[in-house]
């Protein structure tokens, strides 16, 4: 059907979004968010419907289908109300206010999230997804209360969006001291262990999302304190996570979480920021545990994402949808039948491996891939060696991946984010280091390139999005945090002191721009951007690190490479804020934990200087040196950390703790000794 065609079309056709181009045929009158929005709301007099969501979520299919394409429920939206639609991954400022709001009202938030606002934009009621007999009664009673009782709302916008400014007083109140103490950590983990699974991995309910940062931390943790309990825990989730049905066994990647205890049934959509931060995470855990299993994840995921997500011009897509022709997780599942007619005589041993039985059995005759963990088992039932069970699994894939072709694949969310590209360019980097394969250095350099010629801005400054060659919406303070973790690691893995100023300048720039010195945290937004109702701080880690959290790391490992007091004095300052919320509810803000750790085991700044630095680097890289930054050249340096410290013909490694410098050394093991540390 063309576009002349469709019945209706609204003001979301000029939109470049996946998620409000699903909506521009709805008979909703949508807009886009921009001022012009309120603006006609006051002329109106009418309240605004802001509905937000992505383009991978399903519920929000659901509702659209139910409500948003249903002419009788239209009307009375467009008689009533301006209605606004926003992509939350274009959007965040404004998801992160309204969701505030909804979680206020309701206890609880998600996808779709709708909010009512007034004309001036203060909320006055929302929730999630509602049923198409629900949502015309919320619609019916809220312009019938609006057009009679103006007072009555206006009150409650008052209290609400002063509630609103109440939790973000709560989130950045400000401690006075700076000591820290171990402790902290000891009570995160008191409580934290709790909540451990420690018979599926992760935590003890449903749905379980990986949260790559929470293990990263608890690695770090466990190996710095040789505390066994946490590493066998960690451990035992990666395994669980990647033998389960939240990875796709076939074609790689992760699904966003499982809904169910054993990791076993995903809600099926695949994003780039899951799929980054898992990577790095099992590149760390290779480092520690050289379990291949995890190697064999970090190799498939990334084919996946370059088969998949991959732009010409070296950018990362956003997502894959759940759905398929309507229905989730049709693309990835398999029926009984189907797998015997393709496989023919490995379709026994293929069962087996995957578990195709009462234990892969989803719904609806179809099964969902859950590799087994007990190969012993498989090889003395079919009298196989490892090598020829890995052969006759590795030609069943690849007949069941052809096979999936033909299947009208999940919809593609194309558009291109800074923030998401920041953490995926590090996961090649992290790959790079760990495998020292050549092909993942070149990757990473090739997106850190897109991110600078196409996101960055002459002033320094980022965009937000890129999507049909336009970079458009100002960045976010979470697009400045992943940005210049990832200069940071580009810079490792190529001794270009280029994306290190680069990294600086992004940092300079978010201090200048967002930071707030009233109580040394950073404001969500740009000091430039367009004014909300209230200006948000994200402060608490979710699926991707806050945004404080991450510039409050970037400015340490910074205050250590380019030697400025002043950063680690911030990071520190941010840092306090938060020890109450460590010791409280460890998982919700491990990468400040992370930090904590950091700054009160002994750190150390590796130096390494000479004309071999990078087989050097790939050779410490080989372990797992979590408290350490990296600090490289291949020749005379004017960083005031490898001043004086190039010798012609040599490739040196110094060991330097707190500006202080071990005897330097050439060989890796002895630099591996002087890094042996107790926390």
């Amino acid at each position: 059907m063309t576009e002349k065609s469709k019945k209706y079309t609204n003001s979301l056709i000029k939109e470049s979004s996946p998620y409000l181009l699903q909506h521009a045929h709805n008979p909703v009158n949508w807009r886009p968010w921009c001022s012009t929005v309120f603006e006609e709301a006051k002329k109106q007099d009418k309240l605004v419907l802001i509905s937000i969501g992505y383009s991978a979520c399903h519920w929000c299919h659901v509702m659209e289908h139910e409500s948003f394409e249903n002419e009788e429920v239209a009307k009375i939206m467009n008689e009533h109300f301006i209605n606004v639609k926003v992509d939350r991954e274009e959007r965040p400022d404004v998801d992160m206010l309204y969701m505030s709001a909804v979680q206020l009202m309701s206890g609880h938030g998600g996808w779709p999230l709708n909010c009512f606002v007034l004309p001036d934009g203060r909320p006055v009621y929302g929730g999630t997804y509602f049923q198409k007999e629900q949502w015309i009664n919320i619609l019916e009673n809220l312009w019938q209360l609006y057009a009679k009782d103006k007072e009555k709302i206006n009150k409650y916008a008052n209290e609400l969006t002063n509630g609103i400014k109440q939790a973000e007083l709560v989130h950045t109140k400000k401690y006075g001291g700076t000591d820290l103490n171990k402790s902290v950590l000891e009570k995160c983990f008191l409580n934290w262990k709790k909540r451990f699974d420690n018979e599926l991995g992760g935590p003890n309910r449903a749905p379980k999302f990986p949260l790559p940062n929470n293990y990263s931390f608890l690695l770090k943790y466990a190996h710095l304190t040789k505390d066994n309990e946490i590493l066998k825990h960690v451990e035992l989730t990666l395994q669980k996570m990647a033998c389960g049905g939240i990875y796709d066994q076939l074609g790689g990647g992760f699904a966003r979480y499982s809904t169910d205890m054993h990791w076993k049934v995903p809600h099926f959509e695949k994003m780039l920021y899951d799929n980054s931060q898992l990577v790095s995470l099992y590149c760390e855990a290779f480092r520690l545990t050289k379990n291949k299993l995890y190697q064999q994840v970090v190799l498939e995921t990334l084919e996946f994402v370059e088969c998949e997500w991959l732009s010409e011009e070296g950018g990362f897509y956003s997502a894959l949808d759940a759905d398929s022709e309507g229905v989730e997780g049709k693309y990835y599942v398999w029926q009984k039948e189907e797998l015997q007619h393709l496989l023919n005589d490995n379709f026994e041993i293929f069962s087996e491996y995957y578990n195709v039985s009462d234990i892969g059995y989803w719904e609806d005759d179809n099964y969902i891939l859950v590799r087994t963990e007990n190969l012993a088992e498989i090889l003395v039932k079919f009298n196989l060696k490892e090598e020829e069970l890995t052969q006759k699994i590795t030609e069943c894939k690849i007949i069941l991946l052809k096979e999936r072709e033909k299947r009208v694949k999940p919809g593609l969310d194309d558009k291109i984010l800074t923030s998401w590209n920041g953490l995926m360019c590090k996961a090649y980097g992290d790959a790079y280091l760990a495998f020292g394969n050549s092909h993942y250095k070149n990757m990473a350099l090739k997106n850190a390139e897109f991110i600078k010629t196409k996101l960055l801005k002459k002033d320094n400054s980022l965009f937000r999005s890129y999507k049909n060659k336009e970079a458009k919406i100002n960045g976010f303070l979470d697009d400045y945090a992943c940005a210049i973790d990832a200069f940071i690691g580009v810079y490792n893995i190529s001794q270009n002191e280029d994306w290190l100023q680069t990294a600086k300048k992004l940092c300079d720039y978010a201090l200048q721009n967002f930071y707030d010195t009233d109580n040394n945290l950073f404001f969500y937004t740009d000091k430039n951007a367009e004014n909300l109702v209230v200006r948000t701080t994200e402060t608490s880690d979710n699926v991707i690190p806050a945004s404080n959290s991450q510039m409050a790391n970037n400015l340490f490992k910074l205050s250590k490479i380019l030697n400025i007091d002043d950063y680690n004095a911030k990071a520190l300052l941010m840092l306090n804020h938060f020890s109450e919320e460590i010791m409280g509810y460890g998982a919700g803000y491990s990468n400040w934990a992370s930090l904590y750790c950091d700054f009160l085991t002994d750190y150390f700044e590796v130096c390494i200087v000479g004309k071999d630095v990078e087989e050097k680097l790939l050779e410490l890289h080989k372990h797992y040196i979590p408290n350490a930054i990296f600090v490289v050249a291949t020749s005379y340096s004017e960083l005031e950390i490898l001043k004086q410290r190039f010798v012609k013909d040599k490739t040196l490694i110094y060991v330097c703790k707190n500006k202080a410098c071990l005897i330097p050394t050439e060989n890796v093991k002895e630099a591996l000794v002087q890094l042996e540390t107790n926390f």
